[in-house]
């Protein structure tokens, strides 16, 4: 990091005070600009670019900062609205080529706020598409996609990666750019593992019957379905983003009583059923937004097991997300659904499998900046000396702050 950048402990508390508070904003903007130091501004930025919402707070807020952190933001709408535009058109062109060849194909998270109109253009961004697929026609999809161009990418259990080539644009490593080259997840299965048994909802989340070309979401409660999924997912990880907050209490607000049944009879038909898993995400949305109704939370608290309901209580937004600076031995096993699932969660990360190994390398090369770097490279046994020798940093949160840092230097307004 440059000579200007706190150590790790001071680093960690800039980060904890500046997330909790740009969160705060965003839900309920205040009058006055927080009286923060050049290098907190300089953090603020990585904050709002690691958790997504610059375009959000370039429009939310009502105070302005220094100059550096408002152009800082204004450019940032500016490249999510153009970038926006072109991710229209290539859904146009997947839209009008699935009808053509009788494929269905669901337009998921991102693609499906945008088109119920919850954002403006420039507010909130698409770093990738993601497609669902019924598996019987994966195959034809993928034809498609190779068709418009895309290159087959990484596989994981989750989906297959499509990737527009590089010389279709420059990429940035900092923040949204609009001609950084599209990316397509396309996915047979809508599933998180939390933390280490799945939870599916694929058939909640598939238009029945499927018709061809590029389908909205059965109804509004299958898509909160699959971003309250989503967000525990990434709570599990501590890559939770403020953006997913803000998806769930936009989506919530547009929601009516029989909304709320459908949701319910929803996740009785998951797999396994139930929504004990919703309580974390929706609660730690309610800490900020005020936006889920109590009877609601109620519910889903008395469906969530006690161990993970008081943690989720107590949770706040950086502690489960890249604001959390520091490697965790065991992130996430809170959500574990007995002993058992807990010990095997917790030798699963002593001694990973040769597919979470592979993944490790497959992202050394893709996104070097990224994958924890040196971290990324070191083996297991080292990196359990090294964890017990002394805190290790994220390179995921790390490196957002090393670049915000060497961005022009903040000017006082």
């Amino acid at each position: 990091m440059s000579a200007s950048a706190p150590r790790l402990t001071e680093l960690q508390r800039m980060l904890t005070g500046i997330t909790e508070r740009l969160a705060h904003e965003l839900a309920a903007p205040g009058a006055r600009a927080p009286a923060w130091s050049e290098t907190q501004w300089g953090v603020a930025r990585a904050v709002a670019a690691v958790h997504g919402v610059s375009g959000l707070l370039a429009q939310r807020l009502r105070w302005q900062g220094p100059e550096a952190w408002r152009a800082f933001l204004e450019t940032q709408h500016q490249q999510v609205a153009q970038r926006q535009l072109r991710i229209e058109v290539l859904l146009a062109r997947i839209g009008a080529r699935a009808r053509a060849q009788a494929i269905a194909l669901v337009g998921l998270k991102g693609t499906a706020l945008l088109g119920l109109g919850l954002y403006q253009p420039g507010e909130r961004p698409m770093a990738d598409i993601d497609l669902l697929v019924d598996g019987s026609q994966e195959a034809s999809a993928h034809e498609l996609l190779v068709g418009l161009g895309f290159s087959p990418g990484a596989v994981t259990w989750r989906h297959r990666t499509f990737a527009e080539p590089s010389a279709a644009g420059t990429v940035a490593q900092f923040g949204e750019h609009s001609g950084n080259p599209l990316k397509i997840e396309l996915h047979r299965q809508v599933c998180e593992r939390l933390p280490l048994h799945p939870v599916d909802i694929t058939m909640q989340v598939l238009a029945a019957p499927a018709r061809a070309g590029l389908q909205p979401y059965p109804s509004r409660a299958g898509l909160l379905l699959h971003l309250l999924l989503h967000a525990a997912g990434a709570m599990v990880d501590r890559s939770a983003r403020l953006l997913h907050l803000n998806d769930i209490a936009r989506l919530t607000g547009a929601m009516e009583a029989a909304d709320w049944d459908e949701l319910w009879a929803l996740g009785a038909r998951c797999a396994p059923p139930g929504l004990w898993w919703a309580f974390p995400p929706l609660a730690l949305t309610e800490r900020y937004f005020r936006c889920v109704p109590a009877a609601v939370l109620r519910r889903l608290a008395q469906q969530c097991r006690w161990p993970l309901r008081q943690t989720a209580q107590r949770r706040r937004l950086t502690e489960v997300s890249l604001s959390y600076l520091w490697v965790s031995a065991f992130p996430g096993i809170e959500w574990s659904s007995s002993l058992g699932e807990a010990t095997a969660y917790a030798m699963r990360r002593l001694r990973p499998r040769a597919e979470t190994l592979e993944l490790r390398r497959a992202l050394v090369h893709s996104q070097p900046l990224l994958s924890d770097g040196e971290w990324a490279r070191t083996s297991q046994g080292r990196r359990i000396l090294r964890w017990l020798s002394a805190r290790q940093p994220r390179q995921q949160a790390l490196q957002p702050v090393q670049a915000a840092l060497a961005l022009p230097r903040a000017k006082s307004p």
